[in-house]
Formats: C-alpha cells, sequence, structure tokens
C-alpha cells in the first residue's frame, strides 16, 4: 500500500505481529484527517479502503462521496453511494436503520457536487425520515436554501408570470444583475 500506514495505525516496534488495518481504521483515519483540512489525503485513504474492502458499504458510501467532492467524478460517486445504500440495506439485521442517515448524507452531499439539488433535496429528506434531528443533514438542507412556495400555485414553477409575480412580491430576493 502507497499510503503511509502510519496515518491509520501507530508504527508497531520490529518485535510485534503486524498489525491488521480494518475498514474501521481507515474510516476513522480519512475523518482525522478531514478534521485537519486535508481532503485529499482522506480521499487517498479512502480510495485505498475501497480497494482493499470493495464490499464494505460505510466504506463504498464515504469513498463515492468524496469521488464526487474531491475527485470531481460525479456519476462514479453517486453511483458508489447508491450501491453502498443498496448494500446496507439488503445485508443489516432488522435495526439498523439507524444507519441510514449517514448513507443519505453521503448521496446528498455526491448529489450537491454534481449540481443536482432537486436530488439532494430528496436524499437529505430520506435520511431525515430515519433520523429527524440529524444536525449534518440539517446543515446540508440550510446550506441549499429554502424555495418559496409558487405565488400562482397553479402555473408551473417555471412560467414566466410565477417569475415576475414572485420578484414584485418579494422585491428583496431581486436577480443579480448580469454583467455583459
Amino acid at each position: 500500500m502507497d499510503i503511509k500506514k502510519s496515518a491509520l495505525i501507530n508504527e508497531p516496534s520490529p518485535d510485534a505481529a503486524p498489525e491488521v488495518v480494518t475498514p474501521s481504521d481507515y474510516l476513522r483515519a480519512a475523518k482525522a484527517s478531514l478534521r485537519k483540512g486535508k481532503d485529499t489525503e482522506a480521499f487517498a485513504l479512502l480510495q485505498a479502503a475501497s480497494v482493499q474492502y470493495p464490499d464494505d458499504p460505510f466504506i463504498l458510501s464515504y469513498y463515492g462521496c468524496f469521488q464526487a467532492l474531491v475527485g470531481k467524478k460525479y456519476r462514479a460517486g453517486v453511483e458508489k453511494c447508491k450501491a453502498a445504500l443498496a448494500l446496507i440495506k439488503k445485508e443489516s439485521p432488522f435495526g439498523e436503520e439507524m444507519l441510514y442517515p449517514a448513507f443519505y448524507l453521503n448521496l446528498g452531499r455526491a448529489y450537491v457536487a454534481a449540481g443536482k439539488k432537486k436530488e439532494a433535496l430528496g436524499a437529505f429528506n430520506n435520511g431525515l425520515k430515519f433520523d429527524n434531528r440529524n444536525r449534518d443533514i440539517i446543515q446540508e438542507l440550510r446550506a441549499l436554501g429554502r424555495r418559496e412556495k409558487a405565488p400562482l400555485s397553479f402555473l408551473s414553477r417555471s412560467n414566466p408570470i410565477n417569475k415576475y409575480a414572485g420578484l414584485i412580491l418579494h422585491p428583496e430576493k431581486k436577480e443579480p444583475v448580469k454583467k455583459k
């Protein structure tokens, strides 16, 4: 492995048996890298973990999220997050629904990175169905912003009449002037 193992585990003494690096070791090290602001290092750790543990749903979910956020491979990242969600739903014993919000959070973040706000909102809202107090999901939803209801609900949101009615009703939310 080309990633420094010392980032994952303490350096073993020369006469000690080699330690096995588990998926949770990789996740712990990746989270530590994130706290230090080293996104690329965390991505590299998750990439190495995905090679060693390709069927671990947690590794797959976090790797997919970072593949979209850091690696800019949006479609592959979203697909990995979806695959991880399908894996955890298939493999998890009854009662482990409490883990789902983390998977929906990662999927939503991958969608945000891909510029798919509607899909991201769906993923975040699905995560809130399992934990309606999840701070990370609530924070992501706040960052995306809230859309006001269309002034004329019988018309589509994209209808120009709705657009201009909204500008008249909410003058503080005018569109920025486009520079030529």
